[in-house]
């Protein structure tokens, strides 16, 4: 849904939206309700989480009758969280999206089930069975709203919830914001007139649509914690992991355990990405590391520190970089056409199948600016 500015604001830090903490959805509004009495009493403590998505799924089951009818009927029907995908769908993900994908999806099987003792003890309040109630899809449900809408909101310590940090609330209306990565607002909870308030950080026109930032995630982060994907997003990169690190090195360097444990030892083994400037410092110094001769090794420190060793050390980096780069343009390409492939074959899939071309198509391009890049700095050396 959009939300658009009708009055000019010229001034950086005008308010545009201010919401009373009365509207928002959080703990305390599920301890003033009917709910409340069952919270407390239960052991071991529910946590935060637990508690919102309990009182979601209640007030939807109550329907005409719940007060926050309104906005429940502007929350999506249905997510498209990698946990919402099917299995064959979460297939066609860069694999370390993948990997969190069913890890995400653990997550919630496993909330789901170390939750149905406490859902049964709610049965007193309803006339059907719990069971129909808060069942997998229910809770699924609920936890993406949470998990895909909450605002940051640190709430104070109450006794009756376990001690994980209860920090979500569920802001209506504030939902109508679209992420952008060139945000033109700010949003937090103002202590002194206890409301929820969007501020302006630049020039707001007329007419114009009012955007939020999520913050500075990756299309990967976007995808699985909100289930959708931004193009042209400046924090945009493809991953690469630290199998894909050292496919195109020689299995005869007898080093190379030790230079993985030197990598791991001091972070480098992980967030290596190319991104729209080509591969990143970190992919390439890891890659200068695993491609220093024998005669080179003792030199380690000064790679991590940005040192140049020799040419050599340079070019073959970079002609390992570039290697792993077209790999993974193959890769894409081909996932691509698969995607394209079950479009026509599956209708009931397009949706979701649309959300994995789109984050591909954006990782190609990344693909494809930095082979020309590494390809421009590879002819220094030739």
């Amino acid at each position: 849904m959009l939300l658009f500015c009708f009055g000019d604001s010229d001034h950086e830090g005008q308010v545009i939206i201010s919401l009373p903490e009365s509207c928002l959805l959080t703990t305390d509004t599920v301890m003033r309700s009917y709910l409340g009495a069952y919270v407390a009493k239960w052991q071991p403590h529910p946590s935060p989480l637990l508690a919102l998505c309990t009182f979601l799924v209640a007030e939807k089951h109550a329907g005409t009758r719940s007060p926050w009818k309104p906005y429940l009927e502007i929350l999506p029907k249905a997510y498209t969280c990698p946990v919402c995908l099917e299995p064959e769908v979460v297939n066609l993900l860069p694999k370390p999206l993948k990997a969190r994908a069913r890890e995400q999806r653990t997550h919630v099987q496993e909330f789901f089930t170390s939750s149905r003792d406490f859902f049964s003890s709610l049965q007193p309040l309803f006339s059907e069975a719990v069971e129909n109630i808060f069942s997998y899809r229910a809770l699924l449900w609920a936890w993406c709203t949470v998990n895909t809408r909450a605002v940051y909101m640190k709430l104070r310590r109450r006794q009756g919830f376990s001690a994980e940090p209860d920090t979500c609330a569920l802001a209506p209306y504030l939902d109508l914001l679209n992420h952008s990565p060139d945000v033109q607002v700010k949003a937090a909870f103002n202590e002194e007139t206890r409301c929820y308030e969007i501020r302006t950080v630049s020039s707001c026109r007329q007419h114009e649509e009012v955007f939020i930032c999520y913050g500075p995630h990756d299309n990967q982060r976007l995808l699985l914690e909100y289930g959708f994907v931004s193009p042209r997003n400046p924090h945009a990169c493809v991953y690469v992991s630290e199998d894909m690190l050292v496919k195109y090195l020689p299995s005869t360097d007898k080093q190379m355990n030790k230079k993985i444990s030197i990598l791991k030892d001091h972070g480098f083994i992980e967030n290596l990405t190319f991104g729209w400037d080509g591969p990143s410092w970190r992919l390439l110094t890891a890659l200068k590391l695993l491609c220093l001769e024998a005669s080179e090794f003792t030199c380690w420190k000064k790679v991590l520190l940005g040192e140049i060793i020799s040419d050599t050390n340079e070019k073959t980096s970079l002609d390992i970089a570039q290697k792993i780069c077209h790999y993974f343009i193959e890769e894409t390409n081909a996932v691509l056409q698969k995607v394209s492939h079950i479009k026509d074959k599956d209708v009931a899939l397009v949706n979701q199948l649309t959300l994995v071309e789109t984050l591909r198509t954006e990782e190609l391009k990344i693909l494809q600016a930095s082979t020309e890049l590494l390809h421009n700095l590879q002819t220094a050396f030739t």
